[in-house]
């Protein structure tokens, strides 16, 4: 039996890992710097990949009470041309704000302890410990990449829609209340040029203003960054990385809260059973290594002059390999 589990973030990731942890019989202390849940930069796409994970964790009916959006469709836009498909299983869309504040009450209710404002460096280190505090370290100027996102209301459908641009990709989709989600990546150069007012980046692109012409922003954009597509090496014997603490893994086609539900599960069974930090990291990269190069292979072909044949590959296998598998 190990001592008590010290969890870095309170995010899905280390939610999830607490949740894991707690029903293999460890107890677990949550530290999130944030004194209060508040909204986050998130596409808030719940795949039905992740919904399996959510049942696994026993949050399954607590998730659908929340009355998250069922989305059936996605739209993949690539300039004027656009690819259509159902999805395979309905995905859902629920607010970071929500997902969060359901998956920590869980936890406290299974036996977490949660320390709020307040870093986890702030406190007396236990051990093991889970880092799922989202992204360690930065690029330096030039290529860097900030995220951005706001709520709209105005009419909802029930598809996904991603648009691949010419600074980046930008995702919409309905959450819970009528509302949607709006939520993309861009180039620090990029924002720079339209004085980091995410308003106009977006009315540059004739296809995405047009899709959001109907739609009225409810809140400030909130913005992160900078990020960088990257895996963070981790020699520590008992840390387990989670989540972004991983490094920022691309969310391609939706796949951010999958993937840390995924990792914050496993970093909870591994801290709770014993298993090695690098063992974790092996589990972790066999879920994650295939989509990662996939998305990242797709992503240099939309930068090229043939980015638009890109239309051509099938949507329902793009999604299906830029998805990690359950665990």
């Amino acid at each position: 039996m190990t001592g008590e589990i010290q969890i870095a973030g309170a995010g899905p990731a280390g939610s999830a890992a607490a949740i894991a942890a707690l029903s293999e019989g460890a107890a677990v202390h949550i530290y999130e710097r944030s004194r209060s849940p508040k909204h986050k930069v998130c596409g808030e796409f719940i795949s039905h990949e992740a919904f399996r994970v959510l049942e696994r964790l026993g949050v399954a009916r607590a998730f659908l009470e929340s009355q998250p959006t069922v989305i059936r469709r996605c739209a993949l836009h690539l300039g004027a041309r656009v690819k259509e498909w159902t999805l395979g299983e309905p995905a859902f869309g629920l607010s970071r704000l929500a997902l969060d504040r359901l998956l920590l009450d869980h936890a406290v209710a299974a036996g977490a302890r949660v320390s709020r404002g307040m870093a986890f460096h702030d406190a007396e280190c236990g051990d093991p410990v889970i880092v799922a505090s989202g992204r360690r370290g930065s690029r330096s100027r030039g290529g860097r990449l900030f995220g951005f996102k706001a709520h709209f209301s105005g009419p909802v459908t029930d598809s996904v829609h991603l648009f691949f641009t010419r600074f980046g990709y930008v995702g919409t989709s309905a959450v819970e209340g009528g509302e949607t989600n709006v939520c993309g990546l861009a180039p620090e150069e990029e924002l720079r040029r339209y004085g980091f007012e995410v308003e106009a980046l977006l009315a540059s692109e004739q296809e995405l203003s047009a899709h959001l012409r109907p739609l009225s922003r409810r809140m400030r954009w909130l913005t992160t960054g900078p990020l960088a597509f990257s895996r963070v090496p981790n020699d520590e014997q008992r840390v387990y990385l989670a989540g972004d603490g991983l490094g920022f893994i691309d969310p391609f086609t939706g796949s951010g809260i999958l993937n840390a539900l995924l990792t914050g599960r496993l970093a909870g069974i591994a801290a709770a059973t014993g298993k090695s930090a690098a063992e974790h990291l092996r589990s972790c990269a066999r879920l994650l290594d295939g989509p990662f190069a996939i998305s990242a292979a797709f992503r240099a072909v939309l930068r090229t002059r043939v980015r638009e044949l890109a239309v051509l590959i099938p949507g329902s296998w793009l999604y299906k390999v830029t998805r990690a598998g359950n665990a």
